[in-house]
């Protein structure tokens, strides 16, 4: 969190403008909340998606280990709350669909969870190119390698389990958990996949997104 502090989270009350160019900030704001000179892109936004059955499921388990979120035991009940958006942060429905339709006013690039499981190689590529950032390839290996979820599981500058007690519960999980895609067939039933499709399609319905609901799908 020092290295790239949250946005929203400035809990050491840190300058963030005395910060050091390039300055990086990790941020779960929707598009109207981030600081007004983005919009007038003075900086780089990389916003990246992820297949919302794996979020809900993920967010479901986070929920447990999270000792300052609400706990909800039932996953019908918590995915009825997920898509009326009464969870922290708000409706995911409306963040993607807000940072999709206004993203001609931002210098952004859009990446999704799953092209980075299947390809992280030329994920990393992409966000050089959009940084304007040239690696050798010994760099880019050495980027690919500390990036894949496997090593930043185990890595303690990613996973957060310094975390205190008073914030989590650790017998209750990991920060970090599976990092798969299409996990979310072990917990919903088809009837709560057929009604997230529902509800998803009327929200989503006139946005450009594919999402890949599992790892051998086609990008």
């Amino acid at each position: 969190m020092d290295r790239i502090p949250w946005l929203e989270y400035n809990i050491k009350n840190m300058d963030y403008a005395a910060l050091p160019l390039p300055r990086v900030f990790a941020t779960h704001l929707p598009y109207y909340l981030l600081p007004r000179d983005l919009r007038n892109k003075r900086g780089r936004v990389i916003y990246v998606t992820r297949n919302p059955k794996d979020v809900v499921v993920s967010y479901y388990h986070f929920s447990k280990f999270m000792s300052t979120l609400e706990e909800i035991p039932d996953f019908n009940l918590f995915m009825e709350r997920f898509l009326a958006g009464k969870v922290l942060a708000s409706s995911w429905l409306d963040h993607v669909a807000g940072w999709y339709s206004h993203a001609e006013d931002f210098n952004i690039l859009f990446l999704t969870y799953e092209e980075m499981k299947k390809d992280l190689r030329s994920a990393v590529l992409k966000i050089c190119d959009f940084l304007g950032k040239k690696l050798s390839e010994e760099e880019v290996d050495s980027v690919v390698r500390q990036a894949t979820f496997e090593n930043m599981r185990k890595d303690p500058r990613a996973n957060y389990e310094n975390l205190p007690d008073d914030m989590v519960a650790k017998d209750k999980g990991s920060f970090l958990r599976k990092g798969t895609v299409g996990d979310w067939k072990n917990t919903m039933t088809v009837a709560q996949s057929e009604r997230f499709d529902e509800v998803l399609k009327e929200k989503m319905k006139t946005l450009p997104i594919k999402f890949i609901w599992d790892i051998n799908d086609e990008m």
